[in-house]
């Protein structure tokens, strides 16, 4: 009986943390130098080319390392 409760409680805190990280990423604070009431479009476009740009820069090099690791086989 007290495993079942110990796995219980164990839930209930990974659910408590997972429910806190994901309030934390769904309502990201605003940086500082754009305004509370929200950002330009033109504002978001960029910023949303930059970030697709840092991605697939990230992932060209993820696949140039992978391709350097030698196979074990």
């Amino acid at each position: 009986m007290g495993a079942l409760i110990g796995l219980v409680l164990a839930l209930v805190i990974v659910g408590l943390l997972a429910k806190r990280q994901l309030s934390t990423i769904a309502a990201p604070v605003a940086p500082a130098g754009q305004a509370a009431a929200g950002a330009q479009p033109g504002d978001v476009r960029a910023q949303s080319q930059q970030i697709q740009q840092q991605f697939k820069k990230s992932l060209d090099a993820a696949m140039q390392q992978s391709q350097r690791v030698p196979d074990d086989q």
